[in-house]
């Protein structure tokens, strides 16, 4: 992992006081590329709010579907709700930090929120009602914090490394993603299916996640240039007329449209195998732990090739795990196939299109700009959710992945010519638009 060393810059140092006179030989100067304390400290509250929330993710399709009862169109809605609903809040958010110049506490605000859900779970009992509105709690807090918290990246370093930025918070936030589902495996286990032990150790997981963000994340910075109005919300509605944004924002939407949460891709993989409920949470680990190992280097490899074709490409993963569960492979093959395929996937997109959206964006604007591209995305995961769940219902688990397949490959066709391969420009914003 990568050390943090503050902003990064040219060093600076003393003059010697013999030296003004004489001419200096021009030195060639060298661009740090570690990532900045900030970076590291957000992904540090990213690992352990992770934890919290993938001990209840892993067991969440399980508990509604086999406790419950629910059949997939359920789901599908409850699983579309918890993607979608943070589309209504993610602009709102962002735009407020923007506004208040106060990244840190919005999205402080986020988190506190979703640990506070966390017992709301422990409350809700078996009401589908209340388990609907504690978790469209959670994701309203999910997307209150969502582009704050990117924003803050992408304006504590360099343009030129954001890729290796995202993908070192990526890496660090998937490393609570790995130990969640085992943290509530072992809970599971050691207290025989007792799910409200998995719910309140989330919830002081959460908990010490916003005690962390509030103790160590760098506040805003005083600035001594003039500061510039706040820009108003149609103002940042009007970035979708800047036609780079505009086509990045049109590819996220289409491709969230086709992108089948993985929660349902693992209840597919669960009954395709007949696997025991008890080792269900332990199925997200091996994509986790794939996400962990590549996303730092694609991140990189981003910043130097260009970040459009690890973008694009990485939909392939999620296009392979649609193949894989329709094909008759054997366990173990099956298995290991979908939780590479989605680790992958989720390594090459995630951090990867904030990458690509961030320079489009102008500094005043960042959070709100953000919020935009992610509430595209939450919208067509919404519908996706849905739309899988409702063709399972009616038809068939078969016939819903062959559907999504299709889809997806067409989508990815139409994205290629969309996305363009020139460097996105930072538009310059005008003084109505401040």
């Amino acid at each position: 992992m990568y050390l943090a060393a503050g902003r990064s810059g040219p060093a600076t140092g003393p003059t010697s006081a013999t030296s003004p006179a004489s001419p200096a030989s021009p030195v060639p100067e060298r661009r740090s590329t570690r990532v900045t304390s900030t970076v590291v400290t957000l992904g540090a509250v990213s690992l352990v709010t992770d934890i919290s929330s993938e001990m209840v993710t892993a067991v969440l399709p399980l508990y509604l579907v086999l406790q419950l009862g629910l059949n997939p169109l359920q789901f599908g809605f409850l699983d579309g709700l918890s993607n979608g609903v943070t589309a209504l809040v993610r602009l709102a958010g962002g735009h407020l930090a923007d506004r208040r110049g106060r990244h840190k506490l919005v999205a402080g605000s986020g988190y506190a929120l979703s640990a506070l859900c966390k017992l709301g779970l422990l409350l809700g009992g078996g009401s589908t009602g209340a388990l609907s509105a504690t978790l469209a709690a959670d994701r309203v807090g999910k997307g209150i914090r969502t582009a704050p918290r990117d924003a803050l990246i992408t304006l504590s370093c360099d343009e030129r490394d954001l890729g290796r930025a995202f993908g070192v918070h990526r890496a660090m936030d998937t490393t609570g993603a790995l130990l969640g589902p085992l943290l509530a495996f072992a809970l599971l286990w050691l207290t025989v299916d007792a799910y409200d032990a998995v719910f309140m150790v989330s919830f002081c997981f959460a908990l010490f996640g916003v005690l962390l963000l509030y103790a160590f994340v760098p506040g805003p910075q005083p600035s001594t240039s003039p500061t510039p109005r706040p820009p108003r919300m149609r103002a940042v509605l009007r970035l979708a007329a800047v036609p780079a944004f505009r086509r990045l924002l049109t590819t996220a939407t289409l491709l969230g449209l086709v992108s089948v949460g993985d929660g349902f891709l693992y209840l597919v993989l669960q009954k395709r195998l007949e696997l025991d409920p008890a080792y269900f949470p332990l199925l997200p680990l091996g994509s986790a732990a794939v996400y962990l190992l590549l996303a730092v280097p694609i991140g990189r490899a981003a910043d130097r090739k260009g970040r459009r074709t690890p973008y694009l490409l990485g939909h392939l993963g999620l296009l392979g795990a649609y193949l894989a569960l329709s094909c008759p492979l054997p366990q173990w093959p099956l298995t290991i196939a979908v939780v590479a395929l989605l680790g992958t996937y989720y390594a090459a997109t995630d951090g990867v299109l904030m990458a690509l959206g961030g320079p489009s964006i102008p500094v005043e604007q960042r959070g709100a700009g953000l919020a935009l591209l992610q509430s595209g995305q939450a919208v067509g995961r919404l519908l996706a959710s849905i739309l899988f769940g409702a063709v399972w219902t009616l038809w068939s688990m078969q016939t819903a992945l062959t559907l999504a397949a299709v889809a997806l490959t067409v989508t990815l066709f139409i994205a290629r010519f969309l996305l363009t391969a020139r460097p996105t420009p930072t538009p310059t914003p005008t003084p109505t638009e401040s």
